[in-house]
């Protein structure tokens, strides 16, 4: 009886990427398939009340009111005119030329946004750049900031 003491020849083990590749593929063009991809044509939006425990004294303020259909007034003194070249002109005299003045703006609540934009945009080029917001408490009292 003879003895093989020969080693067989083991055949190295070989993996196959091929067909893992179609099957990630496949689960690929299925997500794209599936997703929806919705955008918002309408966003909700609760805007915070502020709750001051007490209002900041500006020694060097400029007040600006913002009414709800969009006239303005500067430190109570009513704007001739809606442009923002117009307020920006007021806000420099109001001003007096000093730059570090803080501008407060007091825009209604029903105001167009565009509103509250010209503002910013005037305050930006008369040189102001310090604004804040006026606000009420949620207890329903006003003048808080």
């Amino acid at each position: 009886m003879a003895i093989n003491f020969r080693h067989r020849r083991v055949e190295d083990p070989e993996i196959n990427l091929i067909p893992f590749i179609d099957v990630l593929l496949v689960i690929l063009i299925f997500l794209m398939l599936s997703t929806t991809y919705s955008k918002f044509t309408e966003l909700k939006v609760n805007l915070p009340v502020a709750d001051a425990q007490r209002a900041r004294d500006y020694p060097k303020e400029i007040i600006v009111g913002v009414s709800s259909d969009g006239r303005y007034v500067v430190n109570r003194k009513p704007v001739e005119g809606r442009s923002v070249e117009v307020l920006a002109a007021e806000l420099i005299a109001a001003s007096g030329g000093e730059r570090d003045r803080v501008v407060i703006i007091s825009a209604d609540a029903t105001a167009a946004h565009q509103s509250v934009i010209n503002v910013m945009d005037a305050a930006r080029r008369a040189g102001l750049q310090q604004l804040t917001f006026a606000t009420q408490t949620s207890k329903g009292g006003g003048g808080e900031r």
